[in-house]
């Protein structure tokens, strides 16, 4: 399980096992065994590889590609499913996006807009509120706002 983690997780990154031995201050023949399950890398590397690779260690250790997942996810990003756009335009936001993102009915959210990448993106006004707030702060310790 883990072995195949870390292929996969080494290919998506476009590393070689020299790269990755590099980084983490081992051989390139320890991380050819991780990868081929002869050994595991301790704790200490797996934290250093989930560093690397942007991941949790739990998905690093325990990710299961039976599911028929797309891979293993990077930390903080979620595929929480495929939602239809009703006649008025109104979508459901997944369960599982309320949970994780503490969505709660009633709550304002922005949402943004992409023509060129026919995307749209949606977050907490609050969050919005308080990246602003943090923007006129490190304005203000500049000096360019009054």
């Amino acid at each position: 399980m883990i072995n195949q983690n870390l292929k996969n997780l080494r290919r998506r990154h476009k590393f070689t096992q020299e790269a990755v031995a590099e980084k983490l201050n081992v051989s390139r023949q320890a991380v050819g065994k991780w990868e081929n399950g002869e050994t595991v890398p301790d704790i200490n590397n797996c934290i250093a590889l989930a560093e690397l690779y942007g991941v949790t260690l739990d998905d690093l250790v325990n990710y299961r590609d039976d599911k028929g997942d797309t891979g293993i996810h990077p930390k903080g990003k979620h595929i929480f499913g495929v939602v239809k756009v009703g006649e008025r335009g109104q979508i459901v936001i997944p369960k599982k996006a309320r949970e994780v993102l503490n969505i709660c009915s009633g709550e304002s959210l922005l949402v943004l807009g992409d023509e060129n990448e026919g995307g749209i993106a949606i977050m907490k006004t609050e969050s919005l509120e308080l990246f602003a707030q943090e923007i006129l702060k490190h304005l203000e310790n500049k000096g360019e706002v009054e």
